[in-house]
This record gives C-alpha cells, structure tokens and sequence, in this order.
C-alpha cells in the first residue's frame, strides 16, 4: 500500500455537504486563522477506519500524506505516526521524532496539533529526558501553530505529574493575541487541576488578574463554583 492507495480509500467516505461545514467550523474564510486548509468532507470516525487499514505504511509514503492539501489526510498522516511511535524500538522512535520534526509545517491546525503534539514530541521529550528549550523556543514563534504545539505537548508531561514546563510556556503565553492559543493554555491548566488542583490554583492566584479571559474560564472550568466566582472577580 502506498499514499495513492490511502487516498482512494479516503475519498470513498467523502461527503460534499460535511466538506463544507467543515469548512466553516475550522475557520477557512479569507483572514481566518485556517485559511489555508481544504477539507475532503470525513468523518473522524471514517479516517480511523482507513487508518486501521494503512497503519504500517512507510515513512516515506506518510510524508505524501502529511504534505497534502487536504486536512483529514495529514490528520490520517498523524494518526499513523502517533501509533507507529507507540509499537516503534528506540531507534524507531528516534526516526519518527525527527521526522515529525521536519514536517512540522504540516501540522497546521488545532486537530492535527491536538492529535500528535503530546503523543509524538511530549512523549519523546519526556522519555528521553531531552532539553525542552525546544518548546520554548515554539512558544516564542511567529507561527500560531508551533505556539499550540509547545503547550499541548505538555500534555504528556502533566500525565506523568511534571507541571514545570507547562506553567513556564503558560506564562510565556499570556498576552498571546490568538484565541486559539487562549483556549490551548487554558486546557492544559485545567488538565494540571485535574491532576493536582492546589498546583493550579497557586497558578491561578499569582496570574488570573492578567490571563485573558477564554484562558482563564477553561483554566477554572472544574473548580468549584465559589473558586471559579473568586478567579472571574480578579480578572474584573
């Protein structure tokens, strides 16, 4: 099987009117954050279903994927990188972490960030105690999605009960401009409370007079609801 092969197995599931509400749900119009993305019209469910069939394909054949112009078959591209990562040897691993990075101008939107980011460069960061200056360094990109990257693949790292790397992007971020990365931030903050909600208040107490507003609701979604007024007034 090749890259040509998994693409007609995509467009067997296509849908013409869910290519368009797509279209509009991930912001597509001129100006808009995805602008440059073109949507097939799939299902997440219908892309696993062709990624049960395509899960070994070479790297190579997942890089025709992954640069493609359409949406669903770099999210594919990723779904298979992220399950490849998880069987891989350390050698392996090593490959698709490279690899990852060397694309990472195809994983440009908030589904194909949220899908790898933690699973594939959390991961590996994490394992292989590697310098995490490279997450810094996305903080501080120009490009919203490399933004997104570096606090979502801290998500790996709040799994395994390290909440350093997320608090210290998360102050990096907070007169971030973008919405997208408001709502990112403040996910993985609530994640940090779900874990260990003393650790995320001490956050919140020093920094939700500044957070911007979206950050901050997600940040206190699931605290009590004496705490989440107290937080909300600081901010006011």
């Amino acid at each position: 099987m090749d890259a040509l092969d998994v693409q007609v197995l995509l467009k067997k599931h296509v849908s013409e009117s869910l290519q368009e509400r797509k279209a509009i749900f991930f912001k597509t119009g001129p100006g808009e954050y995805a602008e440059h993305d073109r949507f097939l019209g799939l299902t997440v469910p219908a892309v696993r279903e062709v990624f049960k069939q395509s899960v070994h394909l070479p790297l190579k054949e997942i890089g025709v994927l992954l640069a493609s112009a359409y949406n669903e078959e770099r999210l594919l591209a990723l779904f298979i990188l992220v399950q490849q990562y998880k069987k891989a040897d350390t050698v392996g691993k090593q490959e698709i972490y490279q690899f990852y990075l060397d694309n990472i101008e195809f994983v440009n939107n908030w589904n194909l960030v949220d899908s790898s980011a933690h699973l594939i460069m959390g991961a590996h960061i994490f394992c292989y105690d590697l310098s995490r200056n490279i997450l810094i360094e996305y903080a501080q990109s120009k490009y919203l999605w490399e933004r997104r990257i570096a606090i979502i693949a801290t998500w790996y790292f709040i799994k395994k009960l390290d909440f350093v790397s997320t608090f210290a992007i998360a102050k990096m971020l907070l007169s971030d401009k973008h919405d997208l990365i408001h709502k990112a931030v403040g996910w993985m903050l609530r994640e940090v409370g779900n874990k260990d909600v003393a650790a995320l208040k001490l956050f919140l107490d020093e920094h939700a007079c500044v957070m911007p507003r979206t950050m901050l609701r997600y940040a206190i979604e699931k605290l009590p609801q004496n705490n989440r007024l107290m937080y909300l007034k600081r901010k006011a």
